[in-house]
């Protein structure tokens, strides 16, 4: 996606409105540059990889808080997608979930702004993983299974008729992750093909009824 397709996107979700005001001021993708660098300023080689900081304290000035007041859950959002973009491109690891905070320092002048990046290692552990759902929401997956179904007490609760109560099941088989299909009625795919169990790669979509879900690790 990168940085410019970042900016597009928040653009559009605010219906250009941070354009005008903005014209001379902080900009969004300001941010979203600083981040990726400190990405690259602050990553580190580990056993599986270059290991990348994942949680990140963005630090505005007050009229930028203000300005931005509106907007500040979307540009969270779209900080973190832009960071998961730029480890997939640069072959990065993260360790730990994305976390981005957007704070006030109030000795901050408009126009100023810090990123503090740091390496933040998730529960116990784990190799950071996530379901991201259809409407975008992401599902964190931790050491319980994650289920999926129509049941009200499933992980991840479906609407589509076409899935089961309890359709399939994501687990963590040590540092891999498992899909199985739970006796659905309609069955489970792995990239397009049915199956009753498969190992999941970064990116792999898994389709549930009518339901695709993509696989991430972080």
């Amino acid at each position: 996606m990168g940085l410019q397709q970042f900016e597009d996107r928040l653009e559009r979700l605010v219906e250009g409105t941070l354009a005008r005001p903005f014209r001379s001021n902080l900009q969004p993708v300001e941010i979203g540059r600083r981040l990726t660098r400190e990405m690259d300023l602050h990553r580190r080689v580990g056993v599986r990889g270059l290991i990348a900081p994942n949680a990140f304290a963005v630090t505005l000035a007050r009229p930028d808080v203000e300005r931005f007041s509106n907007f500040l859950d979307a540009l969270v959002r779209e900080l973190a997608e832009a960071a998961r973009e730029h480890a997939r491109n640069e072959q990065y690891i993260f360790v730990g979930p994305i976390d981005v905070q957007i704070l006030e320092g109030p000795r901050l002048r408009a126009g100023r702004f810090d990123v503090l990046a740091e390496v933040i290692e998730g529960a116990d552990g784990l190799v950071p993983a996530e379901l991201v759902l259809p409407g975008g929401g992401r599902v964190q997956i931790e050491a319980d299974a994650v289920v999926i179904g129509r049941m009200p007490e499933c992980t991840v609760v479906l609407s589509d008729p076409n899935v089961s109560r309890r359709h399939a099941e994501v687990v963590r088989v040590e540092d891999n992750f498992v899909v199985r299909d739970l006796g659905s009625t309609n069955g489970t795919k792995l990239n397009g093909v049915p199956l009753a169990e498969g190992y999941l790669r970064s990116g792999d979509a898994i389709t549930v009824g009518s339901t695709t879900l993509v696989f991430e690790m972080l």
